[in-house]
């Protein structure tokens, strides 16, 4: 039987799925909400699991050591390390950790590869505080939407209604379209008078050469 993950109680099972919605969430959002040892202790099982499915993993510990420099075990145990140093709080660099365990094989094509990215997120030094946010597994989502909802239209956002009321937009609207008519009126004219003209000029007698 496989010993309890770090910070999980004895006799507590890791279910997968929970661990992975809660690693979208942190994926999403950059925040973290749960006790930071069980937090880790669910890391810490994902980052195995994700190490554990590549190619390599099925390798003999020669091929391993010569791909990777090191045995699959070693590597696992290295990076895990890195992660169980962090005892006050995540390392800041959790979202992008998060990342990457959700989508290793799209992301990374050798275990070499994510071993070097995985490390590289792991050595820092600066921590997450937990946060005071509700939790929800769509928080992301709900924030987008809130400072959708927090623009508004110029009447929600500031309380002023627009200029142009109903009334002034009518009045506005007969105006142009008085000046519609006085074009077309001025217009009529025209042509009639350059009519009346041509008809003059083919009345005029002309005279015989």
């Amino acid at each position: 039987m496989d010993s309890p993950q770090p910070g999980m109680e004895s006799g507590e099972q890791i279910n997968d799925e929970e661990v992975k919605s809660v690693i979208e969430v942190m994926a999403a959002s950059g925040k973290y909400w749960h006790d930071w040892d069980k937090l880790k202790g669910m890391l810490s099982f994902h980052l195995k699991q994700v190490l554990s499915d590549y190619p390599e993993a099925k390798m003999t510990i020669e091929q391993q050591q010569s791909c990777l420099e090191e045995s699959l075990p070693e590597l696992v145990k290295r990076l895990d390390d890195a992660l169980n140093s962090f005892v006050e709080g995540p390392p800041f660099t959790l979202q992008r950790l998060c990342e990457i365990l959700l989508d290793a094989r799209n992301i990374y094509s050798k275990l070499s590869k994510l071993a070097l990215a995985l490390e590289k997120n792991l050595l820092v030094t600066s921590t997450l505080t937990i946060s005071s946010d509700p939790y929800t597994i769509q928080h992301a989502a709900t924030e987008a939407e809130t400072e959708t909802e927090t623009k508004g239209s110029p009447i929600e956002s500031n309380g002023v209604e627009p200029i142009a009321s109903a009334g002034d937009a009518d009045e506005v609207m007969a105006e142009a379209e008085a000046e519609v008519e006085d074009v077309m009126t001025v217009d009529m004219d025209t042509i009639e008078a350059i009519v009346r003209s041509s008809e003059a000029a083919d009345t005029t007698p002309t005279s015989d050469s």
